[in-house]
């Protein structure tokens, strides 16, 4: 179960949700060294009766402890010859939230939470929300969301393109107390520094150029219900703290307010980044990680469950308005056999793109089913360096148009016309190059 998803609290057993930590030396001589966070005070220093004994000479015998204090964590300089030092200042005593970096002598200690895998029997369900599957591995995960949602944990879900985050955001939100409240869906990765800031926190009259009337940003708007942050690992630094605050006080102060708001809003988190290498390359402020992932889920790519795809089709095809049958034939043989990069968003795609290419279609043996040849790696075009230069880039060109069209025929619903027009493409030499591709039939016009 560890691989579906880990817990870094008591929450969802009912407990106060206070994090299960440790203080772990990240850098410095004893670089690696940890020791638990339990009950009682930890002392960290030279001598070897501490908890956490260094060897580096800069660091005093009892230098300074760390106690946890519900889900925070005081931090306690023991008169050491050369002090405790946070975010660049001496510290006497100070309380900190996980995911902090305390500096003594040489030595960079950090308090992380310690992941624990969520041990639950796979659900016996085959849906939760839009989502549909019966493989294992599915079933591990609608085990973990079936029990987030009775709570109001803070979750982060992972997982690559098109594995469907936003879905499991919205499922748990309608699943959960919350959901006469509203859902509020923000892609942090779509918005620049500036215009994110105002649309999570939003700002005042007069904030800065253009702010001509006063807005109440995404976080207000969520107050009551849930607010999914998706693509989290393209959130800037400076709105990482500012999110932050939110998310240990509770409250918004909106870009050139004096005042703050309360707000009571469930966040949910997405990345399809790998957000633990983003905060040892200190893209990512590793409290704010701590904070959201509270509950970590990661979701299998379809390639991992290829057993689902047909359940998926014939979930996806009844709602489309097409027979609710068991698909079978060639065409399954075809999705089955595809390495599915865009995972079930692609799947669907191909189908949209086979039911407009099929009018009047009734079943899936209807329909002509066409799937791209899937690149080397990921998304990107593969680029064949076993051939002449000429004909690597020849290959390339011919991938690119392959996919660019079916991309466009897909969104406009197979008409050539309205592909054209956004394309920029003649209609006559569309419609050759659809067909030199298979992606219409030589009869079609």
């Amino acid at each position: 179960m560890g691989r579906a998803a880990t817990v870094y609290s008591d929450i969802l057993d009912g407990g106060s949700g206070r994090l299960h930590c440790q203080v772990v030396v990240v850098d410095g001589p004893d670089r690696g060294r940890a020791c638990r966070l339990a009950d009682g005070e930890v002392t960290i220093g030279t001598d070897a009766a501490c908890d956490l004994a260094l060897s580096d000479d800069r660091v005093s015998g009892h230098h300074v402890a760390v106690r946890a204090v519900e889900s925070r964590f005081a931090v306690r300089d023991l008169g050491s010859t050369n002090g405790t030092w946070y975010e660049g200042s001496r510290v006497a005593e100070l309380t900190v939230p996980a995911g902090s970096t305390l500096l003594v002598g040489r030595t960079a200690l950090r308090i992380e939470p310690e992941a624990q895998p969520l041990d639950l029997p796979p659900s016996q369900a085959r849906r939760f929300g839009e989502l549909v599957g019966e493989s294992l591995a599915l079933r591990e995960v609608f085990a973990v969301l079936e029990r987030v949602a009775q709570s109001d944990a803070t979750l982060l879900v992972e997982g690559e393109t098109g594995t469907g985050k936003e879905l499991v955001a919205r499922a748990i939100h309608d699943a959960s107390a919350r959901r006469r409240g509203p859902f509020v869906a923000v892609d942090c990765g779509a918005l620049p520094e500036g215009l994110l800031d105002s649309e999570l926190f939003g700002h005042v009259r007069g904030a800065f150029t253009g702010a001509a009337q006063a807005r109440a940003g995404m976080i207000v708007r969520a107050d009551g219900g849930t607010l999914f942050l998706d693509e989290l690992g393209r959130i800037p630094p400076p709105v990482q703290a500012r999110l932050l605050r939110v998310l240990e006080e509770r409250v918004v102060r909106p870009l050139g307010g004096d005042s703050e708001r309360a707000v009571d809003v469930r966040v949910i988190a997405a990345s399809r980044d790998d957000l633990d290498a983003e905060v040892a390359a200190g893209r990512f402020r590793p409290d704010l990680l701590y904070r959201l992932a509270v509950v970590r889920v990661v979701l299998p790519p379809l390639r991992s469950r290829r057993e689902d795809i047909p359940l998926l089709v014939r979930d996806l095809l009844r709602r489309r308005g097409l027979a609710d049958e068991a698909p079978a034939g060639r065409g399954l043989d075809r999705l089955i056999a595809h390495s599915w990069p865009g995972n079930v968003r692609e799947l669907r795609n191909v189908l949209d793109r086979a039911i407009a290419l099929a009018p009047g279609a009734q079943r899936f043996t209807d329909l002509a089913i066409r799937v791209d040849a899937a690149p080397v790696a990921g998304d990107s075009l593969a680029v064949r360096s076993d051939l002449p230069y000429a004909e690597a880039k020849a290959a390339v060109l011919h991938d690119l148009e392959r996919r660019y069209l079916a991309d466009v025929l897909a969104r406009t619903g197979g008409n050539l016309s309205a592909a054209a027009r956004e394309s920029g493409i003649d209609r006559k030499h569309l419609r050759a190059l659809a067909r030199k591709h298979g992606l219409v039939d030589d009869g079609e016009d």
